[in-house]
């Protein structure tokens, strides 16, 4: 599988509400973050959106599914449109790799649109069932309008 096959795979899984395979796509050091600052270096400095690690990422997956977690009632229906896939470095093994990302969510009669650059860094795995495969050791999620008033983000990006 190539990074950008491995990229459209994520983005599928989130559309079809498949959230705990998506779960499985991270490592077990895996940090989901979204800065709140354009250009910010370091999610302790700062305040971020969310810096998660893998236990709160497992944490957000159960709540989605959980019935009275009634602020992520009904579950939104997206589609994530991933483009512009390119390798930014190769170390130790390990891709990053840049994208962009238009998310559009339909949730309670309201459609809205996000649009970010993400960062992926991806570690080979080897799957019994898909071969040569990734894991997501780290994504970063710079949302175009992070310093602007986001109304409460209720998906997955």
């Amino acid at each position: 599988m190539t990074p950008e096959q491995f990229l459209y795979h994520e983005a599928r899984l989130l559309d079809r509400q498949q959230y705990e395979q998506w779960l499985e796509l991270f490592t077990e050091d895996a940090t989901y973050w979204l800065p709140l600052e354009q250009g910010q270096k370091d999610p302790y400095e700062t305040s971020s959106i969310i810096h998660d690690d893998r236990t709160l990422l497992e944490l957000r997956v159960k709540q989605i599914r959980h019935p009275r977690a009634h602020a992520r009632q009904p579950v939104a229906r997206t589609v994530h449109q991933v483009g512009n896939v390119v390798q930014l470095a190769e170390a130790n093994g390990e891709l990053d790799i840049g994208s962009t990302l238009t998310v559009v969510e339909f949730r309670n009669e309201k459609q809205r649109v996000y649009g970010a650059l993400v960062e992926h860094r991806l570690r080979p795995y080897s799957d019994p069932r898909a071969g040569s495969t990734f894991r997501i050791a780290r994504k970063r999620i710079d949302l175009v309008n992070s310093e602007g008033e986001l109304d409460g983000i209720a998906i997955l990006l």
